[in-house]
């Protein structure tokens, strides 16, 4: 259930029972149990905030604050946790793509092509059920040839040499910081670069 959510039916709540209800603190500080138990920290946090904004002095008040803390700690892990993951999907998918152009001379045209046969059991997601932002193209649209002799010619080259890779956070935007922070991945190397580079245009026909 979204925080808003949750505080409009808190704010609905304090509407229909009168704030000297004495069991009104209690029923609030239960529902956010109920949320902790149910997974939806975040939802816990924001009513556990409510209580303690409106019942300072009650037990429940006071029991919030302690328990906001033990919630921040929760969420942290959480977020670390999550960093963690996506990490370990971008370099997994980056090696799968390593073994497609070993075996094949060129990154796939599509994520679709690395699964199964190339490390990946299915199709790349984030934590927060994203995908993960792939375009292929080619970099170096000619190439120098050598034949046996050594001679060397000039061959035109439509074959995907290079790749972006991005994850765009939490948020699924540009930008961001935290769990929104975006992971930007040129040919298998995570940039510092808030954008990605220019793909060479005009590119080849293939």
């Amino acid at each position: 259930m979204p925080i808003l959510l949750i505080l409009l039916l808190l704010s609905l709540a304090v509407v229909g029972c009168s704030l000297s209800d004495p069991r009104l603190p209690e029923r609030l500080y239960e529902d956010a149990l109920a949320l902790i138990e149910d997974g939806k920290t975040l939802e816990a946090r924001a009513l556990m905030e409510e209580i303690v904004r409106r019942f300072p002095e009650k037990p429940e008040g006071i029991s919030a604050r302690q328990d906001i803390f033990m919630l921040e700690a929760i969420l942290l892990r959480a977020k670390e946790a999550e960093k963690r993951q996506v990490r370990r999907l971008i370099q997994a998918t980056c090696d799968a793509l390593k073994r497609y152009r070993d075996r094949h001379g060129e990154y796939p045209d599509s994520l679709h092509k690395l699964v199964p046969d190339y490390g990946l059991d299915q199709l790349p997601l984030t934590p927060w059920k994203h995908p993960l932002f792939y375009r292929p193209y080619v970099n170096f649209p000619t190439e120098h040839v050598a034949d046996r002799r050594g001679r060397t010619s000039i061959r035109n080259n439509t074959r995907f040499d290079s790749y972006h890779l991005a994850c765009l956070g939490k948020d699924l935007r540009p930008g961001g910081e935290d769990a929104d922070a975006d992971i930007l991945v040129v040919n298998g190397i995570i940039i510092q670069e808030k954008y990605l580079p220019p793909i060479p245009n005009p590119q080849p026909n293939r």
